[in-house]
C-alpha cells in the first residue's frame, strides 16, 4: 500500500531529515520478521528492543546516515521454546553476537508518492551484506497535543543463510521445516523532541 501525498505532507527527499533530527523514536514502532514453517503457516516474531540513529548535516533525506540495531535477546514469536532455539547456535547465537545491525549505504526515490528504495548494509551473526529494502513514508502530522510527528515503515526479505544461519530440519514428507526466506517489516514513529 502507498501513502499518497498531499499539500499536508512534506516530501520525505527534501525535509523528512530535518524532522528527524530533532525527532525521537516512539515506543511503539515494531521491527517484525515473518518465515514459512513447514512450508504450511507463517511464523511471526518481532525484536522488541531496538534503537535507531539518524545522522545529517543537511535536510536531504539521500545523505543522511541512518542506523538500526536489535537485541537479538528481545526476540519473541510467541513460543518460548521456539525463541531459545532462535537465540541459540543453530540460528542467531546471541551470546557471541547480541545485535543485528542495519547501516543504509543509499537511497532511491522510487515514485514521487513518498515510496523509496533503501539500500543498506546488514549484519546478522557477524555476516554483512548489503540489501534493498522498500521504504514508505507516511508523512508528517500534528497530534492532538501539538507535537509533531513522522511515520515510516520498511519491507524486506532477506535470505536467512546468507547470514549464516543454516539450520535446516525436513519433515517425514521432505518439506522444510523453515523456509530460507524471511520477511522483515519495521514501523518507525517519530516525535519532535
Amino acid at each position: 500500500m502507498h501513502v499518497a501525498l498531499s499539500s499536508n505532507y512534506i516530501p520525505l527527499k527534501k525535509h523528512i531529515l530535518w524532522l528527524l533530527i530533532g525527532y525521537s523514536i516512539l515506543p511503539i514502532p515494531k521491527w517484525e520478521f515473518k518465515v514459512k514453517h513447514m512450508m504450511i503457516s507463517n511464523v511471526s516474531g518481532k525484536f522488541s528492543r531496538f534503537d535507531g540513529a539518524v545522522e545529517t548535516e543537511g535536510e536531504d533525506f539521500m545523505t543522511a546516515k541512518v542506523s538500526f540495531t536489535a537485541d537479538i535477546d528481545s526476540i519473541n514469536t510467541g513460543n518460548e521454546g521456539r525463541d531459545g532455539h532462535l537465540k541459540g547456535a543453530d540460528f542467531f547465537d546471541a551470546g557471541t553476537y547480541p545485535q543485528l545491525k542495519f547501516v543504509a549505504t543509499r537511497y532511491e526515490n522510487v515514485d514521487n508518492d513518498g515510496s523509496y528504495e533503501v539500500w543498506g548494509d546488514l549484519t546478522i551473526r557477524g555476516v554483512t551484506k548489503n540489501v534493498k529494502l522498500d521504504a514508505e513514508f507516511g508523512g508528517v502530522i500534528k497530534d492532538p497535543w501539538g507535537n509533531t510527528r513522522a511515520g515510516i515503515s520498511v519491507n524486506g526479505k532477506i535470505n536467512r543463510k546468507d547470514f549464516g544461519l543454516s539450520w535446516h530440519g525436513v519433515t517425514e514428507t521432505g518439506s522444510l521445516i523453515v523456509s530460507d526466506d524471511v520477511r522483515i517489516h519495521v514501523n518507525l514513529e517519530f516525535i519532535k523532541s
